[in-house]
């Protein structure tokens, strides 16, 4: 279904970059504040439990264990979502992506009502739910989004920025939507890391406010231009 978008182009690149920024500052908190793991980016958190092995370096063994499960969980999640609602993809997308922003609503109130902290044990359930969403996400996004537009892992967009450059193999992709999801994560990172420094429940808030927006574009933007 990749490439179909049920909303029109423009409407749906904004979207993504949205969440792209959503992302950014999701990780954020999980690698500041929750002992140093990834809850979108699995490659970084197998290649820190590979580092855990040589324990001087204090690498953290079960929180990255926690996030890849919980990921596999939510991916497993959208892959069901998309089964069952995949023939009318405004539901499906909107439906996922409004389903992790309730439940980002939820812990946000969690957080801030001191039910939730970023304390060891309370940290891995954060690290679970998060996780689980950010498997969502990526599901849905996968199996609906232009390549360049994952919303999570940057690797292949960079290497298709550099790649399909003049300089590389001259294709003349353009980079827009590419160098729009380097410049989002990277604005989500650096906003995160400075709302880390006020308030945690926030932060989260303010991706859930991000992931509803999303939910409404997919839901209410104008169809394709035929």
């Amino acid at each position: 279904m990749a490439e179909e978008l049920p909303v029109a182009r423009r409407w749906a690149v904004g979207a993504l970059l949205t969440m792209t920024f959503a992302t950014g500052l999701v990780d954020a908190l999980s690698y500041l504040r929750l002992g140093r793991v990834f809850v979108a980016n699995m490659t970084g958190n197998v290649v820190f439990l590979g580092f855990s092995v040589a324990q001087k370096y204090g690498l953290p063994v079960v929180a990255p264990i926690v996030s890849m499960a919980s990921f596999v969980l939510g991916s497993l999640i959208g892959g069901q979502l998309s089964r069952v609602l995949g023939g009318s993809p405004r539901r499906w997308i909107a439906g996922a992506f409004a389903g992790q922003a309730a439940v980002l609503a939820g812990t946000a109130v969690l957080i801030g009502t001191g039910v939730l902290d970023t304390r060891h044990g309370h940290a891995l359930v954060l690290i679970a739910i998060l996780g689980t969403c950010c498997g969502l996400q990526n599901a849905t996004v996968r199996l609906m989004a232009p390549r360049d537009l994952t919303t999570t892992v940057l690797t292949q967009t960079v290497t298709g920025l550099a790649a399909e450059s003049a300089l590389g193999a001259g294709t003349g992709a353009k980079p827009h939507r590419r160098l729009g999801s380097v410049l989002a994560m990277l604005g989500g990172a650096v906003v995160g890391g400075l709302l880390l420094e006020v308030t945690v429940a926030g932060l989260v808030g303010i991706v859930a406010v991000l992931v509803a927006g999303t939910a409404g574009v997919f839901a209410l933007a104008p169809p394709p231009e035929a």
